[in-house]
């Protein structure tokens, strides 16, 4: 689980009559190209620009982030691989707090966040600091970053950064978007009624049917860079 302490997805069978006859039922479909190559996490280690810009097309509108290698290498190439690969698509905001921060990066497939748990980063050292529009990557303690990232929605965050948490972008464009993102669940229980971050790596989207107010990522993209 990648949390932070404040100051803490059947096959349908069909039968088709043909003159009489019943066709067999098709076979089922085989996984997606996509997620097949999500579950390989040691092919996605290029390097990243020195800058580079990721846009997210989401259920609310679009935003824009704009990543600095300079500031967190290690984050802004984990980052770079997961968009580029279309990680983050279909992914939902599982954790908008109001005026503290949104959180996403648990994929909708059980099988691919199995393999991503144990793929972490070394840790970066935190140049930059958490305020109002920068983002950085959950982590639970020393190397334990993975695929979940945040994006501030205030500057008292910046209480953040002596806990580790560094700071690997900023968004410069759709800021009210993110501002926007469904925050009415909140933290999980018992502080709120958010999702248990467990169950949605263990069930993914299916597990957050039951929350269906979450906003969602349509796509993610490089929009700048190779």
């Amino acid at each position: 689980m990648r949390t932070m302490k404040w100051p803490g997805l059947a096959l349908s069978l069909i039968t088709a009559a043909c003159l009489g006859a019943y066709a067999a039922a098709p076979a089922p479909a085989a996984p997606a190209a996509t997620n097949e190559r999500l579950t390989h996490p040691g092919t996605m280690n290029q390097m990243a620009p020195e800058t580079y810009r990721a846009k997210f097309e989401t259920t609310r509108g679009d935003f824009v982030i704009e990543v600095t290698r300079a500031w967190a290498p290690n984050g802004a190439d984990r980052f770079f691989n997961l968009v580029k690969n279309g990680f983050y698509d279909d992914c939902k905001f599982f954790r908008v707090v109001y005026g503290f921060m949104a959180q996403w990066g648990i994929h909708g497939d059980p099988a691919v966040n199995a393999v991503w748990r144990s793929a972490t980063i070394p840790d970066d050292p935190v140049k930059e600091s958490n305020k109002r529009g920068y983002v950085s990557f959950a982590t639970s303690g020393p190397g334990t970053r993975t695929t979940q990232v945040f994006i501030n929605y205030a500057d008292k965050n910046m209480v953040l950064d002596n806990q580790g948490f560094a700071p690997f972008g900023q968004v410069v464009e759709g800021m009210d978007v993110v501002n926007k993102l469904f925050s009415g669940y909140g933290e999980p229980m018992p502080k709120g009624h958010g999702p248990d971050q467990e169950k949605i790596q263990k069930e993914g989207n299916a597990y957050l049917a039951k929350y269906p107010k979450l906003d969602t990522i349509k796509s993610a993209t490089i929009v700048t860079g190779p």
